[in-house]
């Protein structure tokens, strides 16, 4: 640690930092613009000026930019001194000479880092009069608004988008004094983390689509801290409300997970929340084959009823839903009758990462992720399946740039010095998957079939300690990967269920685990493909049933998405009353007797278990309207009915009888406060203290204020009354402290600038295993997925894939079409080519347009994870059927008619 002198007063620094995030780091007020904690510096906004003095006899100094200063011990500067801030008062005055008037109309006003920094420094009155440089706006998608006449020439955004997150198509235009930041034409910002523009933009250059669509002030939005419901990461997300309605998904900082950072389908994907497919009221179907809208009272006491007269009954959970409402469930129906819901090969994937959790082997956190110096990613497809750990293995690929960096002497913050000396050189990042993926551009890719990755993981895992069983397959890379493994001071191994094929993981479970006997810092990440996989196989040991039963319950499941369509039909039959709970209308829910209408994430609170055995708390921004209530609570009053959990009546009555009756799931009470929990006496606000009020907006029914709603099931209000400020982590519903009314205010909640969060990031990790995980040795299979021995591969498309998020309809517009991707060779086996089409027999499924691709393994026919296309996913998964030509199909125009490349065909 460094002593420097600031202002007189003597400071303890980090030498490693620049004298920018020493400040912040310290509590000090300082304006910037162009810096961002995870971006390191580039000094190009001149914002932060300080003077810098010689030594303690110098009077005058001298002007330097304080992101671009290193710490070292004994150094004087001065921030307040009136050369520091006359020239601090003239660069804001600069770049306020183009910047419209707009800041009453403006959608970032209330929220702007412009407006803080302009009052931080002082500046009030305009003496510029003559005209602005003035530009035409672009259309970049469903997502994000464009108003390039607000920008400031930060280089933020483009910093972010091409450096930060590999995209390519939006980039910095330059001529004379003009400088444009956009694409080269009009068109959909294809990079899979565009959103963060929104919050990377420290004006409004950039703004929230969805959110302008129906605009709200920032400060009238009712907020509350959730969990991304997306994928099996659990990002950290802030959901905001207005009138009834989802109108944004905000990032919230975890210092472990996401970071400063969402991927789009989790920032935009609750827009499902507010779609037509909602299920508003309970139903019962009649006689005649036609449900009937009935009341909660008359639906609950009508499946209670079924339940007394029944002889058996089953409950089937959901890897989606709350834990909560996973055991209120299996609470009901008995431990023997409860099925976590899960296709085979998603629930074997899921116990082998539970054991992994419950092992010695290390699980990283995304953070570490990004501190691994060799990756090898088997079989998993992160971009699409798990986007955000896709962004943290981008910046684990720095680290060899990093260690070039400090052998010369350049500090990891001088961004540009740092990429200069590096160029092209990277980590060593390995890619055996089926298809191409996005991170190709970083890593060494080969291309192979679900069967040769697992067997050529089986030979790596042999090839670092021969102890290990070796798979069939020989590749020329595998020697390569094996050293560059054995090299590394913190080798990952990253896999996941986005192949379908178990094989794979126990392949990369063995990779790990030969590998961790020679270096402890080996991490291995198993991806799953829900939120809360691992909720279910903890509280089930069966994924579905094989008989039927008088009563079945199934709890937020599209099980024709996870089940092959005869074996649900099959079992569907022999299912006197099918009691269906869910928010959207589906499949299923279609062929129910009786619906109960499901809360959804942003209108009830809930606990989620990550890919690292993580439990977190997500809390509803609102209350449900109508009959629409949260799933536990459905359960839990027939529950009542039956006289079980009798003293159980909130969520954390729920909790506490979980952590007694699963130990290996006791923490899950500590992974926020609970309802009990007072701040200063208080409980915590999810309005700001600066909401407009509520009078005006139920104006239209009644003049007099209405009372605000109570939750009785946490620690936070429905109302701007209650603290918020120093609010727990895990609990506080919006960033905000005085003059920092951005999302940059994050720094005055963190320890260290980038690093945890002061009193420690949200949630609990559950497992703490110390076990040797088992061996696996590798299986003779053939491919699955036709007569003829073609296997179908699944592949995840970030917009699509997802059942609820596609429900949304700036999402579903992205979403691709049907298709059917494989090389010549296989398509001459098959009988088509190009423009013609498949369709599976004994189906009536869409048929797949076919497209060539010489990369896509023989023998493989790679399909995107559709509603629609669900059929033919199963086929691997034993489904009936087989792939054949379609004799019928016209053939499309133009082959970007069929399939989205890329978000703009």
């Amino acid at each position: 640690m460094a002593r420097i002198t600031v202002d007189g007063r003597v400071l303890e620094a980090d030498e490693s930092n620049n004298l920018l995030e020493a400040l912040l780091g310290q509590g000090e007020d300082l304006p910037y613009f162009c810096w961002h904690p995870e971006m390191g510096s580039v000094g190009a906004c001149r914002q932060c000026a300080v003077v810098q003095y010689m030594n303690e006899d110098d009077q005058n100094g001298r002007i330097v930019m304080s992101c671009m200063t290193a710490v070292t011990d004994g150094s004087i500067f001065s921030v307040q001194g009136e050369a520091a801030a006359s020239f601090r008062q003239s660069v804001v005055e600069n770049l306020m000479l183009n910047h419209p008037h707009d800041c009453p109309v403006c959608e970032e006003g209330g929220e702007c880092h412009l407006q803080d920094m302009t009052v931080m420094t002082g500046h009030r009155d305009r003496t510029y009069r003559h005209l602005k440089t003035t530009f035409r706006n672009q259309y970049l998608g469903p997502f994000i608004g464009h108003e390039m006449n607000r920008c400031i020439t930060c280089f933020r955004c483009v910093r972010f988008y091409q450096d930060y997150a590999g995209g390519d198509d939006l980039s910095a235009f330059a001529s004379r004094d003009r400088v444009y930041f956009g694409r080269s034409d009009d068109g959909v910002l294809e990079n899979e983390f565009a959103g963060n523009l929104v919050e990377v933009c420290p004006t409004g250059v950039f703004t929230d689509k969805i959110l302008g669509e129906h605009y709200t002030r920032k400060w009238d939005l009712q907020s509350a801290p959730a969990v991304c419901t997306g994928c099996s990461i659990g990002c950290n997300i802030t959901v905001s409300e207005r009138y009834g309605q989802v109108r944004r998904v905000n990032n919230r900082y975890h210092g472990e997970i996401n970071g400063y950072f969402l991927c789009d389908r989790g920032r935009f994907g609750a827009e499902y929340v507010n779609c037509d497919d909602r299920i508003p009221y309970c139903g019962i179907r009649n006689a005649n084959g036609i449900y009937e809208a009935t009341s909660s009272d008359e639906t609950l006491a009508h499946v209670k009823a079924l339940i007394d007269e029944s002889q058996t009954i089953i409950g089937i959970g959901s890897p989606r839903a709350s834990l909560e409402a996973n055991f209120v469930l299996r609470t009901l129906v008995g431990k023997e009758n409860f099925y976590s819901g899960l296709s085979n090969s998603e629930a074997e994937i899921s116990k082998l990462l539970l054991d992994v959790l419950n092992s010695d082997i290390k699980t990283p956190s995304l953070t570490e992720v990004k501190d691994c110096d060799a990756v090898l990613i088997l079989g998993e497809d992160t971009t699409n399946h798990a986007p955000i750990l896709a962004l943290s293995l981008r910046q684990s690929a720095r680290n060899e740039a990093k260690n070039l960096s400090r052998n010369v002497g350049i500090p990891l913050w001088q961004d540009a010095a740092v990429r200069k000396l590096a160029q092209d050189v990277h980590s060593p990042l390995f890619i055996l998957t089926s298809f191409e993926d996005r991170l190709d551009d970083i890593g060494i890719p080969t291309r192979m079939s679900p069967e040769d990755i697992a067997s050529a993981g089986f030979s790596i895992a042999n090839g670092i300690d021969d102890s290990f069983p070796a798979g069939t397959v020989g590749h020329a890379d595998i020697q390569t990967i094996v050293d560059a493994l054995i090299r590394a001071n913190k080798p990952l191994v990253v896999t996941g269920s986005s192949p379908a094929s178990p094989d794979i993981v126990k392949a990369a479970i063995n990779i790990a685990n030969s590998l961790s006997k020679r270096n402890a810092n080996t991490g291995l990440v198993i991806c799953t493909d829900e939120a809360n996989n691992l909720a279910t196989v903890c509280l089930a040991e069966k994924s579905f049933p094989t008989s039927g039963a008088d009563v079945a319950i199934v709890l937020e499941n599209d099980l024709s998405r996870r089940i092959p369509g005869t074996a649900l039909d099959s079992w569907l039959a022999q299912i006197k009353h099918l009691v269906v709970i869910d928010s959207l209308d589906n499949n299923l829910s279609a062929q129910s007797n009786v619906v109960l209408p499901a809360a959804t994430f942003a209108e009830v609170g809930g606990t989620y278990i990550n890919y690292e055995g993580r439990a977190q708390r997500s809390f509803g921004a609102f209350k449900p309207k109508g009959d629409i209530a949260p799933s536990w609570n459905w359960l839990l009053n027939l529950c009542h009915g039956q006289g079980l959990l009798h003293d159980v009546e909130h969520i954390d009555d729920l909790l506490q009888t979980l952590a007694r009756t699963h130990t290996e799931l006791a923490q899950v009470v500590n992974a926020a406060p609970d309802a009990g929990f007072r701040d200063h006496g208080q409980k915590i606000s999810r309005m700001t203290h600066r909401q407009s009020g509520r009078t005006a907006m139920l104006a239209d029914v009644n003049v007099h204020e209405p009372q605000q709603p109570g939750d009785d099931d946490s620690a936070l209000t429905y109302s701007m009354e209650g603290e918020n400020l120093s609010a727990p982590n895990s609990m506080r519903a919006y960033i905000w402290s005085p003059g920092w009314n951005s999302n940059q205010s994050i720094n005055k909640f963190q320890d260290e600038i980038s690093g945890p969060l002061r009193d420690g990031d949200p949630g609990v990790k559950l497992f703490a295993g110390s076990s040797e995980v088992d061996r696996f040795f590798p299986v003779e299979s053939s491919p699955g997925g036709s007569s003829t021995g073609i296997r179908v591969v699944p592949r995840w498309h970030i917009f699509g894939s997802d059942e609820l998020s596609n429900k949304g309809q700036a999402i579903h517009s992205l979403a691709p079409s049907p298709y059917a991707l494989m090389n010549p060779h296989t398509a001459s086996s098959l009988g088509v080519q190009a423009g013609e089409a498949l369709k599976l027999s004994l189906s009536d499924a869409p048929s797949l347009p076919v497209l060539l691709d010489d990369s896509i393994p023989e023998g493989c026919v790679v399909c995107p994870v559709l509603e629609a296309t669900s059929p033919y996913l199963h086929l691997s998964d034993g489904g009936d059927g087989a792939l054949i030509k379609d004799e019928s199909w016209a053939p499309a125009a133009r082959e970007e008619d069929v399939i989205m490349t890329d978000r703009n065909s």
